[in-house]
């Protein structure tokens, strides 16, 4: 009796590893077997996609340890690099910043003088504004104290030379996570180095008992008028007008009504403007009625560069769409409206323009997205955005910028969806959602592609790497593609959970893992297709 059935790593099922390459792979949660992926990947998928939510096969305790231990792993073998990837992940990359932060304190427990310094170097570009600053105070009490080098940092952050922005931080957020900026500064006993530094400190430690007959620096304008709206609430148009006050300072203290909502938007930058769109809806400063409005929430959302600029990321856009869609039955909100078809018109654009994408390649593309159940699992947020969600997404915005490619699900087939670049991201989220469903089988992506005869140049797969149900590996499956079809093709493997395995083989020099959730993803597949990296 021969062994073929044995030897041939063909022959493999996913729920064994390859014969003579078991050191290189790792099971899965799942039971499948996958290649290990490196500290450097886990670091990068953990910053960008976050572990709060848990995931299909890991709860948020489990996925967040593993984040822990590899960030340790990654600061003893290269702190300075760890500081990269955090201010990659910072800038607008990451969904939101709370894993680049917890990352950053990581990176202040560092053992060696080259952590802290690497620490010290990235502190003020990651912890930017207020709210980061007390995200960052509650993390480290937890995690740390309060040693030299964190002292250091928060000096720094409480003596900013901007004190007029300073003063907007220490106004707009007072407190949060269990501080507030008058702990802040006992804690760190920050000497003013200003007189206006002088002033808004005092202002911040002592209040104002007597409101100043004049606006005492230009530093302090908007808490003077914060303070005039105090003692005078029935006066908020003329605070906000005159104050440039915003909707967190004057609505705790002033008599709110549609004329203050009215100003209040006039001003009112662009992430206040995705998050407040059901409120102004609800309030009637958002309607077909009001053109001007509706003109400058396009204004706002739709320009590349002001997305950019704000950091908005295209998960953000991508939330507010489905929340305002929802009418207010989605989110934490309490509030109800009828949305206005135009303002989804503008949401839908602006999904597509957060994302970083080139001229068509004239490449011919295989856009593979995971519609299996483990996809289906709400990773991302409150409001029940999905990993199979993102995936149709982001495949979407990188197909519309392409000329010809395919859109299919696998899942244990490899179904056609009917998604199209004509389709709306509505549309194409509600064609992948009706078909989530059983395990997961990559291979019979290559194998519809070898009955097909499919001559494609890059293959994407949109998954969270969880193959398990399969008769041979999908490196296996790869090989014998290129073998019988096209021994150029380059796959790109689009990791969208934060799990510590891969489905590149790592001596293939044709085939990518890129960690989810980046605005830039699209543009780097684009660049893969093309050699340009």
């Amino acid at each position: 009796m021969k062994y073929n059935f044995f030897v041939s790593q063909n022959k493999t099922p996913q729920n064994q590893p390859l014969p003579g390459r078991k050191t290189e792979m790792t099971q899965g949660r799942s039971g499948g077997w996958m290649f290990k992926a490196d500290i450097w990947q886990v670091l990068r998928r953990c910053l960008l996609i976050g572990t709060s939510q848990g995931a299909f096969y890991a709860g948020k305790y489990e996925l967040t340890q593993e984040f822990v231990d590899t960030i340790q792993l990654a600061i003893e073998a290269d702190p300075r690099r760890v500081g990269d990837e955090i201010l990659y992940a910072s800038d607008g990359r990451s969904i939101n910043n709370s894993a680049p932060i917890l990352a950053l304190v990581l990176l202040s427990m560092g053992e060696t003088p080259e952590a802290k310094l690497a620490f010290t170097e990235i502190f003020l570009q990651v912890v930017r504004t207020g709210s980061h600053f007390y995200e960052w105070l509650s993390y480290t009490k937890a995690m740390r104290g309060f040693g030299k080098v964190v002292r250091e940092a928060g000096k720094a952050w409480l003596s900013n030379q901007d004190v007029k922005g300073l003063a907007y931080q220490l106004l707009k957020y007072q407190q949060r996570q269990g501080f507030s900026s008058r702990d802040a500064l006992r804690l760190f006993h920050v000497k003013p180095t200003t007189e206006d530094h002088d002033l808004l400190f005092n202002w911040v430690m002592n209040g104002w008992e007597e409101l100043p007959s004049d606006i005492p620096s230009e530093a302090l304008k908007q808490i003077w008028w914060y303070e005039w709206l105090k003692r005078h609430p029935d006066k908020t148009h003329k605070a906000i007008s005159q104050g440039r006050l915003t909707h967190e300072m004057a609505a705790p203290v002033g008599k709110m009504d549609k004329q203050a909502w009215q100003l209040l938007f006039n001003e009112m930058p662009i992430g206040a403007v995705l998050r407040n769109l059901g409120s102004l809806t609800q309030l009637g400063i958002l309607s077909m009625n009001e053109r001007k409005n509706i003109q400058r929430v396009a204004h706002v959302l739709n320009n590349r560069e002001y997305l950019r600029k704000a950091r908005i990321h295209p998960i953000d856009v991508l939330k507010a769409l489905k929340t305002y869609q929802s009418g207010g039955s989605l989110g934490r909100s309490k509030k109800t409206w009828t949305p206005v078809s135009r303002i989804v018109d503008i949401l839908e654009e602006a999904v597509e323009l957060s994302f970083d994408v080139i001229e068509p390649t004239y490449q011919v593309f295989v856009h593979a997205i995971d519609i299996s159940s483990s996809m289906s699992w709400n990773t991302v947020s409150s409001i029940g955005l999905t990993c199979c969600e993102i995936a149709t997404t982001m495949a979407l915005a990188t197909a519309k910028a392409e000329k010809d490619y395919f859109i299919r699900g696998f899942s244990t087939e490899f179904i056609d969806l009917k998604i199209t670049a004509k389709d709306s991201f509505k549309t194409a989220i509600n064609k992948a959602n009706s078909k989530n469903f059983g395990g997961t089988d990559a291979t019979v992506v290559y194998d519809w592609m070898m009955r097909q005869k499919l001559q494609a140049d890059v293959i994407c797969f949109w998954t969270d790497n969880e193959t398990w149900a399969g008769q041979k590996h999908p490196s296996r499956a790869l090989a014998e593609y290129r073998q019988k079809i096209n021994p150029k093709i380059k796959v790109v493997y689009v990791t969208l959970a934060p799990y510590n395995i891969t489905l590149v083989d790592p001596n293939d020099d044709n085939s990518w893992d890129i960690a989810g959730f980046d605005p830039g993803t699209p543009r780097l597949i684009q660049m893969l297709a093309t050699g340009e990296l």
